[in-house]
């Protein structure tokens, strides 16, 4: 493998559900000419969608489809100007209704995610991101699957924006539910797992804060569950800091002092998250035995085909893709 191919890894990009602003903001971030410059980038999607959504933008692009998956890479012509994409004929023209759920997009969005993901198993691209589906339409065509699982301990929800990075012990459950799945032993995995992930990512040592559950982590679960986890994890050398009072510890990442925030559950984290910087924000999916991302945000069906949709999202989702699958880190630029 080259230098060039080390530093710009491949990096499958799923366009989404065809019916929302998925293509449109890939197509957006795609001709910036800014994820040519960390990785090499592929489509998994139709080709007629994103011609459809070139038309939005009111850009104009060659597309290179590429039908065979076992030619992904050797027939990339990797430009920016040059939008590569494997369609192997999931969905049929481009037809779809806009801004509405639908069978049709449910499937294809499944297919395209599990193309997506046996490349990656296959080493052919070492990160993939999802543009975004629809729940509604892979419930309509009864592929609805659990991208984060809600049994704690089998993955993990990550956000990042800027110097801000969350990550969650627990994601969609209901609250008064989390003081109880809160043990020692779940967040000592956690902690664990985290800073194996972040290691290969090329953070040498990572320091994690952990953050409390209760006001000023001075709680039943953070004195008898948290705190123990936290000093196991100490004494295994993982550099973690808590349970800190959660109305501080935010801050204190943001200002450098921590490269990552434990949250214990989905809103605690998020709300910080989308109070420092909506716009730019990405999400890691911890779980898959390669670099999973995400957007923060939905398909948008009210904005579709409006041109007003924002693509910092996107782009910031594929670049940092790129950045920790060649172990470089987070990229510095919010």
């Amino acid at each position: 493998m080259t230098t060039s191919q080390v530093n710009r890894p491949a990096v499958g990009v799923v366009i989404g559900d065809p019916a929302g602003i998925g293509p449109e903001v890939i197509a957006k971030a795609w001709l910036s000419g800014k994820l040519h410059e960390a990785c090499r980038p592929v489509l998994i999607g139709s080709a007629a969608v994103m011609e459809r959504a070139l038309g939005f933008i009111g850009k104009k692009a060659q597309i290179n489809i590429i039908t065979d998956p076992a030619k992904v890479i050797s027939d990339l012509a990797d430009q920016a100007g040059v939008l590569d994409i494997l369609d192997t004929g999931c969905m049929q023209g481009d037809a779809l209704p806009l801004g509405e759920d639908t069978a049709v997009g449910g499937r294809v969005s499944a297919a395209w995610l599990d193309e997506a993901d046996q490349l990656a198993r296959q080493g052919v691209f070492a990160a993939t991101v999802m543009g975004p589906i629809s729940t509604g339409s892979m419930k309509m065509a009864g592929t609805l699957g659990q991208v984060v699982s809600p049994t704690p301990g089998e993955s993990y929800l990550l956000l990042v924006s800027g110097p801000l990075r969350v990550a969650h012990v627990t994601d969609h459950i209901p609250l008064r539910k989390v003081c109880d799945l809160l043990t020692k032993d779940l967040v000592e995995v956690t902690l664990r797992k985290l800073n194996t992930a972040m290691q290969s990512w090329g953070i040498a040592k990572p320091r994690i804060v952990v953050a409390g559950l209760n006001a000023h982590a001075m709680g039943q679960e953070d004195t008898e569950q948290i705190a123990p986890a936290v000093a196991q994890a100490r004494s295994e050398g993982i550099d973690a800091t808590g349970p800190m009072s959660p109305d501080t510890v935010f801050r204190q990442c943001i200002e450098g002092r921590f490269d990552i925030v434990l949250a214990m559950y989905h809103d605690q984290g998020h709300i910080a998250i989308k109070t420092w910087g909506f716009s730019g924000n990405s999400a890691i999916i911890l779980g898959p035995p390669y670099t999973h991302l995400s957007v923060a945000h939905g398909t948008a069906f009210d904005i579709v085909g409006k041109n007003i949709a924002d693509h910092t999202m996107m782009q910031s989702a594929i670049v940092t893709g790129a950045y920790l699958a060649a172990g470089r880190g987070f990229p510095t630029e919010k």
